[in-house]
């Protein structure tokens, strides 16, 4: 069973891809995008085992963005263990392993049901990171038999184990909380609200792929979309950005009439109000 994935409005896809056009072209979010977009520092390309990218995904959660690069070093470690050893592992060298970024006993339940998970889907035939695979259902598997993972890690554990461009937008707590009100999006309550508005990006960037593609050449932008690939992971940085450098404030910038007001930020709303 799977979300009904509802389809979006004309209305809604012109507001994402106002927003995205706004934000495409604030320096702070270009730089950030830049930064991580054709090498995530996340989840990076480096860990070619989409079981170890599905782990990353998932140990990500509620680690702070300035101990990224202690995350990047513990991932590392991981990858260089290899999937196969860590699930041998005990929960004492797992426990050494996780500590740096916190709640190592959490981290030890989300590796021991992604196994478990996993090993179902291989007596299943199931392969998340086939073209087939239907990736709503995948989504809310993950999230129902994974421990510590929602549908926001279920998102981003499939799309780290098929790849940046594979469609997916993942949609963090942040995005529901703060993007969706800028966009007026009327999401459901709970965590379902999450699939909801990675539907609604999605169709987006589906309905106008064209034009989300040139923001990025427009803007001169200095990363690679592959051709034949719609811009979700773009789209996907340039919103998460964009939330993280001026709605967790929120900036000054901002106006507070969005989202009728198309200009976003340094609007002449806000210098009324100064």
């Amino acid at each position: 069973m799977t979300i009904e994935r509802a389809k979006a409005t004309p209305l809604e896809i012109r507001r994402v891809h106002r927003l995205v056009a706004r934000a495409a072209g604030l320096p702070g979010v270009q730089a950030e995008v830049e930064a991580n977009h054709d090498e995530n520092r996340w989840w990076p390309t480096s860990i070619s085992d989409p079981r170890v990218r599905m782990l990353a995904a998932g140990w990500s959660t509620r680690v702070s963005y300035r101990m990224v690069e202690t995350y990047a070093r513990v991932i590392a470690s991981a990858n260089a263990r290899g999937f196969d050893n860590l699930v041998a592992a005990s929960d004492a060298e797992l426990a050494s392993l996780a500590r740096p970024i916190g709640l190592p006993q959490t981290r030890i339940d989300y590796l021991r049901s992604l196994a478990e998970l996993l090993r179902g889907w291989e007596k299943e035939e199931t392969d998340p990171t086939g073209d087939t695979a239907d990736c709503d259902a995948l989504i809310l598997d993950f999230a129902t038999r994974v421990r510590g993972a929602s549908y926001k890690v279920a998102q981003c554990a499939l799309l780290t184990a098929r790849g940046y461009h594979c469609g997916i937008i993942p949609v963090d707590s942040g995005m529901v909380t703060k993007l969706a009100p800028a966009l007026g999006l009327a999401l459901p309550t709970g965590a379902v609200a999450h699939e909801r508005m990675r539907h609604v990006l999605e169709a987006a960037v589906h309905a106008r792929s064209a034009e989300f593609r040139s923001l990025a050449t427009d803007n001169e932008y200095q990363v690679t979309i592959p051709e034949g690939s719609e811009p979700t992971w773009f789209a996907h940085l340039v919103l998460i950005y964009f939330k993280r450098l001026y709605l967790n404030g929120p900036a000054q910038q901002l106006c507070r009439r969005r989202p009728v007001c198309s200009k976003v930020v340094d609007c002449a709303h806000r210098a009324r109000r100064a």
